[in-house]
């Protein structure tokens, strides 16, 4: 099949010069190529194409019915990447995602909503979970992940953006309990810490040389919502290790405080992950590049409500 659709564009050149010479020509082939390749379409179809003088190529009956057919898908063919190559080509259909709960909800629906705006025939599908998936056996056509990638050979990932952590409490907490300068005394307060999957997640901290480790802070209260951690050490409950997207307004209001900003201040790339395809869908080219184009503007900017 590859080689006849090689084949055709070849055979209507010849057929609209009624001459191989003039066709290779054109094409900057041979006059023996253009001759093979012909030969190899009416081999393929047992019929002949072309009566053959030695000056001059005519078509017959059957060549000018084929003719006809063949001008037709090419000027189809020629159209549709005119369309493709201009971008007009509509975005329309089902597209489905998968982000972070808390993240997805603040940072990345309100992009996407603004989005099917522009594309009335664009349908979205979100899912917001903090669990591990797997997107082709769930058949997710695009995830966001922060941090740690997926390791696998069949995904592609695009980094997005990224996001900075930082430790805080309240006040009126520091206050009474006193503010730590250092991991020794930061050793020494309790934390409202992040648990996934039954597991406390360990802060990944600074050195005074710039090298980062794992700190595990005092626990007494664990919640596996950075929501419900923010308003927890708002109430004085602890000192808690959260994005800076989540508590910037708290920052700047005064409800929070940064502590330690040389130790907390790490960062973690944000990336879209999608099946790995031979051609990258518009709809998924379309989607990332609003989120490379859109979202660290978007988190500069964004508040997470009380």
């Amino acid at each position: 099949m590859k080689s006849v659709l090689n084949s055709l564009p070849v055979f209507v050149a010849a057929a609209e010069a009624n001459s191989f010479s003039q066709t290779a020509e054109k094409l900057h082939l041979t006059r023996s190529s253009v001759a093979k390749k012909i030969a190899q379409l009416e081999a393929r179809l047992g019929i002949t194409l072309f009566h053959r003088t030695t000056r001059t190529q005519s078509l017959t009956e059957e060549g000018t019915l084929y003719y006809e057919y063949c001008r037709r898908a090419l000027d189809e063919i020629e159209k549709i990447e005119d369309i493709l190559n201009s971008g007009k080509l509509e975005t329309c259909g089902k597209f489905r995602l998968s982000m972070p709960v808390l993240f997805g909800h603040l940072c990345i629906a309100p992009l996407l909503i603004s989005l099917i705006k522009q594309y009335p025939k664009l349908e979205l599908e979100m899912s917001f979970n903090d669990r591990i998936i797997d997107l082709i056996e769930e058949g997710i056509d695009l995830s966001i992940y922060i941090g740690t990638l997926p390791d696998s050979s069949n995904l592609v990932a695009r980094k997005i953006g990224k996001h900075r952590m930082t430790i805080c409490a309240s006040p009126s907490y520091l206050a009474q309990m006193g503010e730590p300068h250092t991991i020794i005394e930061l050793a020494q307060h309790f934390a409202v810490a992040y648990s996934h999957s039954n597991r406390i997640q360990k802060w990944r901290l600074k050195d005074d040389n710039g090298g980062i480790y794992e700190f595990r802070p005092k626990t007494r209260l664990m919640m596996d919502d950075m929501q419900a951690i923010k308003d927890a050490i708002i109430s004085d409950a602890g000192i808690a290790w959260l994005p800076d997207w989540l508590v910037r307004k708290e920052l700047i209001d005064g409800r929070l405080k940064e502590i330690m900003p040389h130790a907390g201040e790490i960062t973690f790339s944000i990336y879209a992950v999608w099946p790995k395809t031979p051609y990258l869908s518009r709809k998924v080219r379309l989607i990332v590049d609003t989120l490379v184009n859109d979202l660290p503007a978007y988190m500069e900017k964004i508040a997470a409500p009380n």
